[in-house]
């Protein structure tokens, strides 16, 4: 378990440094997704949702604000459109990450875990958590990009993979984009409201696995 936990708090390392670069140099911001959204706003509803999804897509490596820019999605395209452009964003990122991960992983990973036990015990121990990982990352930030990397670096078989990562994804998508879809600047409390309650229900999910596994 060692080995995982290490592998893990090294890709952290290395997407927090990520963020922090593109916080303090205002990069990309809520501010900016909103701003290129507005802009857009007139440009037809295919545009827009291109610019939803290549903003999704950038986050694998720039760190945006996935929930603001999901929700955000649902405010200017309306539900079924935010929810489609969202879902096909954060699909690419997911299979972006694992496919990366699983052709050129390799060689981080036998850096972060030089000796073949080590790389052994994270692959085992990821095929035991990995699936649990992928389902309940949305509840923390940059999760859900580390563990399809970790998928991908730890030959996590495709189909588990895309199973979790959609059954991940495809309820916060729907949740989210609808919240956006019935808020407004005069009410944005739905959007609020569906924020808090996506990661209050995500830890509680997580919370209940936990003392489930325990007690088995």
């Amino acid at each position: 378990m060692k080995s995982l936990l290490k592998l893990i708090f090294s890709l952290t390392l290395v997407f927090i440094s990520i963020f922090i670069v593109m916080k303090f140099t205002g990069f990309i911001t809520i501010e900016k997704v909103e701003n290129w959204l507005l802009m857009a706003k007139n440009t037809g509803v295919v545009t827009l949702m291109l610019i939803v999804i290549v903003i999704l897509l950038s986050d694998l490596l720039l760190s945006i604000p996935t929930l603001a820019t999901v929700t955000l999605s649902g405010y200017f395209l309306g539900h079924t459109y935010g929810a489609i452009a969202s879902l096909i964003g954060l699909m690419l990122v997911g299979l972006m990450g694992y496919m990366v991960s699983l052709y050129h992983g390799e060689k981080i990973e036998k850096r972060i875990l030089p000796t073949s036990e080590q790389r052994l015990d994270a692959r085992q121990n990821f095929t035991k958590h990995g699936y649990v990982m992928i389902l309940f990352s949305r509840a923390i930030p940059m999760l859900p990009e580390i563990s399809a990397c970790m998928a991908g670096m730890t030959n996590m078989p495709f189909n588990r993979f895309i199973g979790a990562w959609l059954l991940s994804i495809t309820p916060y998508v729907l949740i989210c984009t609808y919240a956006g879809s019935i808020s407004s600047l005069d009410n944005p409390a739905p959007a609020i409201y569906s924020a808090i309650s996506v990661n209050v229900i995500l830890w509680l999910a997580w919370y209940y696995h936990r003392v489930k596994t325990k007690c088995s």
